[in-house]
């Protein structure tokens, strides 16, 4: 804004600098879709730790591999997930168990606040202990204003809400419920009345026993819910559920859906393509448990084409984990990976970068008692060419990741993206790069924005140089960034469309490290210093497009 100069003297004016710094994008929040015991449902929520989804989801629970999936995520290094409950209600006409649980509180009638049977375990109890002035407040007599005592007794969870009411109020007991209590709800389509209140015990007795409080009765209890299929995982995109619930989140990098099938499988030609096409859409990647059919590695490669898709944004692991079950006295069970896995990616995203494969020594598995097919050597370098991502057992590091690389078929497709982490880098970068231009719209489409858009996508390409992220030993031979005339011609001006080329090197990973050692009996000028027979160490690093050679002569 230009300064009105009104009369003579000096004038300051803040000149904005024009720099838009490319701030890059979080790259491992990780989406969780499954069946858990409580919380909300086709809601998704944002958890940092596994005590937050113990608080709103229940914690581990026989009849959910997601709430393991959620601990081992965590467990491996995951820092933030967000996490959707799916709920399929039991059929079979009249007689059919309820989703919510039921209470009639002396003619108040509420609700679970979700579905499932933790809600039989809830009491309630009404008081009706209200100050003289918070009746003043309202205008309304005693008796008209209560309060609600709330427990979850197999949790251990109590709530208190204050001064309520039917009539319309600040404190109206549905709007409280609604917003401050995790346990109940008012009864939707019921008329809101005030409830008698619950006796008082004596001294030294329960308050929440039956006779003292309100309890869920037999024909009012819910149950947990029949087996999930396809149709609830995957859900609706119209209405936001299931899967098309992380519509509703801004940015998430990994999906997994842990197996949700009696049997311990997902319905791979069912969910699998759709879910990978979502990740497409959202710059995430898909991590796949292997089927419990794959019992040794010939299943594995004979199953590998079923899997259904080849998707660049996906990848598969093998074998599942064995690991002790809490809630099963410690006894070791067969368990999903992907959480592991996910949870592994996050660590060595936060150590190193995600540029840097997930897997090796470094990309060690935490709580992993085992594994239920034991692969060799041989067998890794079968499944690697195939895509399949193996996990093993390691002598310094128990066990661990041993693969990185997508469904594009590995080798046999002589894909661009056969690698997870370059495929996760572009991914990244494409994000960064989408967020970070948004300034760009509606500016005018001329050398200035050219140049600006140059400056800064260039200076986040350099900054990703400096970090080694790159092939190249100069800026020139690593990136480029493209935008004037050439990019966008006059065509492009009179359609509103400015274009920037952005290219860079990516390393691939070394998956074959190749040392070869030859024994020499020459003479040598090193004799005098060395006797006896040298021995020649010759390091040949395969990165496919980078080929180094080390010589050490002791």
């Amino acid at each position: 804004m230009a300064v009105n100069a009104t009369y003579p003297g000096e004038y300051i004016r803040e000149i904005p600098s024009g720099v838009r710094t490319i701030i890059g994008v979080a790259t491992s929040v990780a989406a969780f879709v499954g069946r858990a015991r409580v919380g909300p449902v086709d809601v998704p929520v944002t958890i940092n730790d596994y005590s937050g989804f113990e608080r709103i989801f229940g914690g581990l629970w026989q009849h959910g591999a997601m709430s393991y999936a959620v601990r081992d995520f965590f467990r491996n290094g995951g820092g933030q997930a967000v996490v959707i409950r799916v709920y399929r209600p039991e059929t079979g006409g009249g007689g059919a168990p309820r989703a919510l649980a039921v209470l009639d509180v002396n003619g108040l009638a509420l609700v679970a606040a979700s579905p499932g049977a933790w809600g039989n375990s809830l009491r309630v109890r009404v008081d009706k202990n209200v100050k003289q002035t918070v009746l003043d407040l309202y205008g309304l007599e005693r008796g008209q204003v209560f309060n609600l005592a709330i427990r979850d007794l197999d949790r251990g969870i109590d709530e208190y809400h204050r001064n309520l009411t039917s009539a319309d109020s600040p404190r109206r007991v549905d709007r409280v419920l609604q917003n401050q209590s995790n346990l109940v709800r008012t009864r939707p389509g019921v008329e809101l009345q005030v409830p008698g209140e619950h006796s008082t015990p004596a001294p030294g007795r329960d308050p929440w026993s039956n006779a003292h409080s309100t309890h869920v009765i037999a024909e009012n209890k819910a149950s947990d819910g029949a087996v999930l299929t396809s149709a609830e995982i995957l859900g609706s995109e119209a209405a936001s559920s299931g899967m098309f619930a992380l519509d509703k989140v801004d940015v998430f990098n990994l999906l997994c859906i842990p197996p949700y099938l009696a049997d311990g499988n997902i319905e791979y030609q069912a969910v699998i393509p759709a879910a990978a096409r979502y990740c497409e859409r959202r710059r995430a990647v898909l991590l796949i448990d292997s089927p419990s059919e794959w019992a040794d590695k010939d299943r594995a490669k004979q199953g590998i084409s079923a899997i259904g898709t080849a998707s660049k944004n996906a990848s598969v692991f093998f074998p599942r984990l064995l690991q002790p079950n809490p809630l099963r006295s410690n006894r070791i069970e067969r368990f999903a990976s992907c959480g592991a896995v996910a949870g592994v990616i996050a660590r060595t995203d936060g150590q190193r970068g995600v540029w840097k494969a997930p897997s090796g020594t470094d990309a060690a598995l935490v709580g992993a008692a085992g594994l239920d097919v034991s692969l060799t050597d041989a067998d890794i370098g079968e499944l690697d060419p195939l895509g399949i991502n193996c996990l093993r057992p390691l002598p310094t590091a128990g066990f661990a990741v041993w693969g990185a690389r997508t469904l594009q078929r590995g080798d046999r497709l002589g894909s661009e993206w056969k690698y997870l982490p370059v495929r996760r880098l572009i991914l990244f970068i494409e994000d960064s790069l989408y967020r970070g231009t948004r300034w760009a719209v509606a500016e005018p489409n001329d050398e200035t924005l050219w140049s600006q858009l140059r400056f800064h996508v260039a200076s986040f390409m350099h900054d990703l140089f400096r970090r080694g992220v790159f092939h190249g030993k100069t800026p020139n031979q690593a990136y480029f960034v493209k935008c004037d005339r050439e990019t966008t011609t006059r065509y492009h001006i009179d359609r509103g469309v400015v274009n920037v080329l952005v290219g860079f090197a990516p390393l691939n990973p070394a998956g074959f490290v190749l040392i070869k050692i030859q024994q020499s009996t020459a003479s040598s000028p090193l004799e005098s210093r060395a006797p006896g027979p040298t021995t020649s160490l010759q390091v040949q690093s395969n990165t496919e497009s980078n080929h180094r050679e080390v010589r050490s002569v002791p």
